[in-house]
C-alpha cells in the first residue's frame, strides 16, 4: 500500500517524457497521474511533460496512459526542493485495440437515428470516456436509445479543434458530417456534464472535443475491413500518418468506405465514402498552423416506426418504403449527407504557461431527404376558371387502408368483410412492398389516339437544406498562478440555411404542375380562389417543373450567434473547484422566395420576403469542485444556471410556407445539479451520482395529418396542421452508479446502473395552426394535460452486470447483460387538450365518461427486457506489423423489444379513439412503434504499421 505524505514543496519538479516503444518517437496527448491523488497532466507535442501543481512528497506511484497504448506504472521518490527527471519513459501498443470497437459501435448507432428527435441519445458523446457507467451508456445502453439522465444530443456539445459541430437549425450534431473517420477521431477529451472545459460553457449532457491536429498523431498507417449486419455490410479503411517531420511538418490522411444493398432492417441502403486530410506547419517553437479537411458523404435508406398490427405480419425487419425495380432494391426515402468542412487552425504558445488558439472554419452542402409526391396534378379548365384534376392515392404498401384492420372496422360485419381481410392479410404478408412499376404506370397512361394523358401524378420530392456557414473563435488558456487557471473564449458563427424542396425524379413522367391539388378554399367570407389558394408561388402560377427544379417552398435562413465564455480553474491540496460564465446573442431571420397561395403578402403574416427578426439574449453560470476526503474518497459537486435561445426549427411555426413566428416564443431557462462519491483504489473504482435537472420555457413543433378538430366551422374536421407547444416544464431526477474491479490480473468485473424519472412538470400551452385554417387554433384553456406524463426517449432505468477477461497472450473476451425498464410511448398531446373532449360544433361530446377517458390517454409503458452482448479479439506483432481483430455479438438471444414510438393524432376525440380502441378486429390508427435490433454482429480484421 502506497503512502502520501502530506508535506509539499512549491520548488520541486516532476517532469519527464514518454516515446514510442517501437519507434523512439515521442508521444503527445499522454496522461501523466500521480496515483492516489487527482494530479494528473499530459505531454505536449515533443512528448514531454512537468507537473504544474504542488507536488506530494515520498514515494509515490506515476501512472502513464494513453488510448491505444499499454498502460505503465513507474515508482518514484520525490524529495523537497528537488527535481525529478524520468525522460524516456517508453509505450507499447496495446494490441488489442479497444478503443476501435468503441468508435465503430457509436457512429452506427448515432448514424441511426432518426430526425424526430424520438431516438436521439448522446452516445457519441461518451466514446472518449474511461468512466465505467458512461462507458456501459455508450456501448451498450445506446442500442435502445437510452439516455442518459433522460437528455439527448441537443443538450451536449460536440467540437472538432475547438469548434462547435452541433446544427443551429435543432441543436444536434450531425454525426455523418464526420461518419468513417474513426482511425482519426481517436483523440477525444471529453468532460462530463456542465464541468470545467478548457473551451467552452458546456451543457448538461458535457462535452466531447475531437483534436483532428495533424502532429498528434503518432507515425504509422493502418489498414483494415469490417464485415456487419447491422448499418453497413462492408467498410474498407486506410489512414497514414507522417508523425513530426523535420523542419516541422506534419500530415495525415484518411479514406474509407462503407457500403450495404441493406442492413438489419430490410431495404436500408448504405453508400458512404468518406476522405481526411490534416497538415500542420510548426513556424517555430511558439507558433503553428494547422488545416484540416473533411468530407464525408453518406447517402442511407430510412425506415420508419410501425404498428403493431404490421409488425406482428412482418416482423421487425420490415420497411415500407422500398420496393424492386428492375430486380434491384430501391428505396424511395434517401437521406443524402454531404457538408465538408474547412478549418484553419493556429496555435500560440506566448510563454510556457499562456496559449493563444485561434480557429477559422467553413462548412457547406447539403442535407436532402427524399420522399414520393402523389400530389401530381393536371390543369384543365372549368367556366373559365382554372380547376385541378388528379391526386393519387398514397402508394405506402403499409397505409392503413391496405391493412385487415381496415376491412374490419365496421361495428356489422359480414362474410365479404372476413374475406377481404384474409385477402389484405395474405397480400400484404407475401409482398407488402412499394409497387414502382405502378407508378411508373400511372405517370405513361396514354389516351386511346396514343398521345401521353399529362403530367405526372407520382414523383420523387427531395426536401434539401444547403448549409453555408462559417465560424471563427480565439480560445485563450494561461496559468495565473500555480493555483489559478483561466480559459476564456470568443465565438461567432454565421449561418445561410437554403430551404426548398426538389423534383429529384418524374417517374417518367413529362413534368409536374406547381400547385397543391389538396388545398381547400378557405370559407364563404375568404376573397381567395381555388386558383389563387393552390399556387405555390403566386408569381409563377401553374409552373411546369422538371427534374432538378425548386418547387412547392423555397426560403433563406439567416441566423448569427456571438458567444463569450470565461472560467477560473482553482487546485489546492484538498479542494478543487471551479467558476464559469458565458453570454450570447442569437439572431434568426427567414426570407420567403416563393409567395404561397394561402399566406399572400410579405412581411409577418405573409409568405413572400424578410420575417421580423429574432433576437435573443442568453447567459449561463456554473459552479463546481472536487472534495479530497482523502486519496481514495472524494466529493464532486456541479451545479449550472443558464438560459438557451430556442432553435430555428422551433422558432417559425411552419417555415415552409410562411414568415409566422411561434407565438409566446422565448429562450429556455435550465437549471442542474449533481452530487457525487467517488472511490478509487487499485482494485476498485466506484462512482454514485445523483442528479436533477430543471428545463422551463421550452418550445417543440409537430406536423401530422388529423380527422378530429372541434369548432373549426368546416364541413369535417380534418387538416393538415403543425401543433406547437410552449411554456414546457421538464423534471428529470435520478442516479447513476458505475462500479469496476479488477479481481485478478487478466479478470476485471464491472457493473452499471441508472434508474431516474423523466416527466413533464406542467401543462404546456398548445395550439394549432395549418393552411386549412387562418387564425391558430386552440382548444379549452389553451393547453395540454400531461403534466407527470414522462418524456419518451428510451428506458429510464438500466442495469449492467459484466466481465472482462485479458490473456497474456493478447487476446480478450468479454460479455455484459443489461436489463431495461420503465420505457414510455410518446404521447399525442391534441388528444390531451381540451379537443379530446369537444364535438365539431364546439360542444362537449355527448356520452362523455372521464373514467373511460382516463383509460384511452394512460401513457403506455413497454415491457422490460434484457440483452446480451458479447465482445473479444485478438492480435499478432509480425516483424513491424501488428495485424489483428475483432468482433462483437449484439443481442445474443435475439430479444424482440420497442425503443421508441408515438401515439398517432389522426383520431384524437373521445368518440373516435373509443371507438378505434376496443373494436375487437384491431385499432385502425394504433401507434406506432420503433423495434430495436435482433441479434447483429461487427467484425473487423486490420493491419498497422
Amino acid at each position: 500500500m502506497l503512502s502520501i505524505f502530506i508535506s509539499f514543496a512549491q520548488d520541486t519538479v516532476v517532469k519527464g517524457s514518454v516515446l514510442d516503444g517501437t519507434s523512439g518517437d515521442p508521444i503527445p496527448d499522454v496522461t501523466i497521474t500521480i496515483e492516489e491523488t487527482t494530479q494528473s497532466t499530459t505531454t505536449d507535442a515533443k512528448g514531454e511533460f512537468q507537473f504544474k501543481t504542488i507536488i506530494p512528497l515520498g514515494e509515490q506511484i506515476l501512472k502513464v496512459e494513453k488510448i491505444g497504448y499499454k498502460t505503465k506504472r513507474y515508482p518514484i521518490v520525490v524529495n523537497k526542493g528537488k527535481t525529478v527527471d524520468i525522460s524516456g519513459i517508453t509505450l507499447d501498443y496495446d494490441q488489442s485495440d479497444k478503443k476501435d470497437l468503441f468508435i465503430i459501435s457509436i457512429s452506427d448507432d448515432n448514424l441511426n437515428s432518426e430526425d424526430d428527435g424520438l431516438t436521439d441519445n448522446v452516445s457519441g458523446l461518451l466514446q472518449a470516456s474511461r468512466d465505467v457507467y458512461l462507458n456501459a451508456a455508450a456501448f451498450d445502453f445506446s442500442a435502445t436509445f437510452f439516455r442518459p439522465r433522460g437528455l439527448d444530443n441537443a443538450n451536449g456539445k460536440v467540437l472538432i479543434n475547438g469548434i462547435e459541430m452541433n446544427k443551429q437549425f435543432n441543436g444536434r450534431p450531425q454525426w455523418g458530417n464526420w461518419g468513417g473517420l474513426n482511425d482519426v477521431q481517436r483523440n477525444q477529451e471529453f468532460t462530463m456534464g456542465s464541468t470545467a472545459n478548457d473551451y467552452t460553457f458546456g451543457d448538461l449532457a458535457g462535452t466531447n472535443n475531437i483534436v483532428m491536429r495533424a502532429s498528434k498523431y503518432s507515425e504509422g498507417g493502418r489498414f483494415s475491413y469490417a464485415s456487419s449486419n447491422r448499418s453497413y455490410t462492408d467498410r474498407v479503411m486506410a489512414s497514414y500518418s507522417s508523425g513530426l517531420l523535420k523542419g516541422g511538418w506534419a500530415y495525415t490522411i484518411l479514406a474509407s468506405r462503407r457500403s450495404g444493398e441493406e442492413g438489419f432492417v430490410d431495404g436500408s441502403l448504405y453508400d458512404s465514402n468518406s476522405f481526411f486530410a490534416a497538415v500542420e506547419k510548426q513556424i517555430n517553437d511558439k507558433h503553428s498552423l494547422n488545416f484540416t479537411a473533411i468530407y464525408a458523404q453518406n447517402r442511407r435508406g430510412r425506415s420508419t416506426a410501425i404498428t403493431q398490427e404490421v409488425f406482428d405480419i412482418k416482423g421487425n425487419t420490415y420497411n415500407p418504403f422500398w420496393g424492386a425495380q428492375a430486380g434491384e432494391i430501391r428505396n424511395s426515402r434517401t437521406r443524402d449527407i454531404l457538408e465538408p468542412i474547412l478549418m484553419l487552425n493556429h496555435y500560440w504558445d506566448i510563454s510556457s504557461k499562456t496559449q493563444l488558439n485561434t480557429n477559422l472554419a467553413y462548412q457547406f452542402g447539403k442535407i436532402g431527404n427524399t420522399r414520393i409526391d402523389n400530389g401530381g396534378t393536371r390543369l384543365s379548365n372549368f367556366n373559365g376558371q382554372p380547376s385541378y384534376i388528379g391526386g393519387a392515392r398514397n402508394p405506402d404498401p403499409a397505409y392503413y387502408q391496405n391493412l385487415p384492420s381496415y376491412q374490419l372496422r365496421f361495428d356489422n360485419l359480414t362474410s365479404y368483410n372476413y374475406q377481404q381481410a384474409y385477402l389484405a392479410e395474405q397480400s400484404f404478408r407475401n409482398d407488402g412492398q412499394l409497387d414502382w412499376t405502378a407508378l411508373y404506370g400511372a405517370n405513361t397512361r396514354l389516351r386511346s389516339n396514343g398521345t401521353r394523358l399529362g403530367n405526372s401524378t407520382y414523383a420523387i420530392q427531395e426536401d434539401r437544406n444547403d448549409d453555408k456557414q462559417i465560424s471563427i473563435n480565439t480560445i485563450f488558456d494561461t496559468d495565473l498562478t500555480d493555483r489559478i487557471r483561466l480559459n476564456a473564449s470568443l465565438r461567432f458563427r454565421k449561418l445561410k440555411s437554403e430551404n426548398f424542396a426538389m423534383l429529384k425524379d418524374l417517374l417518367g413522367g413529362t413534368g409536374f404542375l406547381d400547385v397543391d391539388f389538396f388545398a381547400e378554399e378557405l370559407g364563404p367570407n375568404s376573397t381567395l380562389g381555388l386558383e389563387d389558394i393552390a399556387q405555390s408561388d403566386r408569381n409563377n402560377p401553374n409552373r411546369i417543373v422538371q427534374e432538378g427544379d425548386r418547387y412547392k417552398y423555397n426560403y433563406d435562413i439567416n441566423a448569427n450567434v456571438f458567444t463569450g465564455f470565461a472560467q477560473l480553474q482553482f487546485k489546492y491540496n484538498k479542494i478543487d473547484f471551479y467558476v464559469g460564465a458565458h453570454i450570447s446573442q442569437t439572431n434568426y431571420q427567414r426570407n420567403g422566395l416563393y409567395e404561397n397561395g394561402n399566406f399572400i403578402g410579405s412581411g409577418p403574416e405573409g409568405s413572400f420576403g424578410k420575417s421580423d427578426k429574432l433576437n435573443f439574449t442568453n447567459y449561463g453560470v456554473k459552479a463546481g469542485g472536487t472534495y479530497k476526503i482523502t486519496g481514495r474518497h472524494l466529493i464532486d459537486l456541479n451545479a449550472s444556471y443558464f438560459t438557451k435561445a430556442p432553435t430555428i426549427r422551433n422558432s417559425f411555426s411552419n417555415a415552409r410556407q410562411n414568415n409566422k413566428i411561434v407565438s409566446g416564443l422565448d429562450s429556455e431557462q435550465i437549471q442542474a445539479i449533481d452530487l457525487s462519491y467517488i472511490f478509487r483504489s487499485p482494485i476498485v473504482k466506484a462512482r454514485l451520482t445523483g442528479f436533477y435537472s430543471g428545463f422551463e420555457n421550452g418550445t417543440d413543433i409537430g406536423f401530422y395529418y388529423t380527422e378530429d378538430l372541434a369548432g373549426l366551422g368546416l364541413d369535417t374536421g380534418d387538416a393538415f396542421v403543425q401543433e406547437v407547444m410552449t411554456n414546457i416544464e421538464i423534471r428529470n431526477l435520478g442516479a447513476e452508479l458505475g462500479i469496476e474491479a479488477q479481481v485478478t490480473p487478466t479478470i476485471k468485473l464491472k457493473a452499471a446502473a441508472s434508474a431516474g424519472q423523466y416527466i413533464y412538470n406542467n401543462n404546456p400551452n398548445l395550439y394549432l395552426s395549418s393552411d386549412d385554417f387562418q387564425a391558430e387554433l386552440r382548444f379549452g384553456d389553451g393547453s395540454t394535460k400531461i403534466k407527470n406524463l414522462h418524456v419518451a426517449g428510451g428506458p429510464e432505468i438500466a442495469y449492467q452486470l459484466g466481465f472482462e477477461y485479458r490473456d497474456p497472450d493478447y487476446w480478450w473476451i468479454g460479455a455484459t447483460s443489461n436489463f431495461f425498464s420503465n420505457a414510455y410511448l410518446d404521447v399525442s398531446n391534441l388528444s390531451r387538450s381540451a379537443n379530446f373532449s369537444t364535438d365539431y360544433d364546439g360542444q362537449p361530446i355527448a356520452d362523455y365518461d372521464p373514467e373511460i377517458a382516463k383509460t384511452l390517454l394512460k401513457q403506455e409503458q413497454f415491457d422490460n427486457y434484457m440483452l446480451v452482448n458479447i465482445v473479444g479479439g485478438k492480435s499478432w506483432k509480425i516483424d513491424d506489423y501488428f495485424v489483428g481483430f475483432f468482433a462483437t455479438i449484439n443481442n445474443v438471444f435475439d430479444k424482440t423489444y420497442k425503443t421508441g414510438g408515438f401515439e398517432q393524432s389522426r383520431l384524437a376525440t373521445y368518440d373516435r379513439v373509443l371507438e378505434d380502441e376496443t373494436r375487437d378486429t384491431g385499432e385502425v390508427f394504433g401507434s406506432r412503434y420503433f423495434f430495436g435490433f435482433g441479434t447483429t454482429y461487427y467484425l473487423n480484421f486490420y493491419v498497422r504499421f
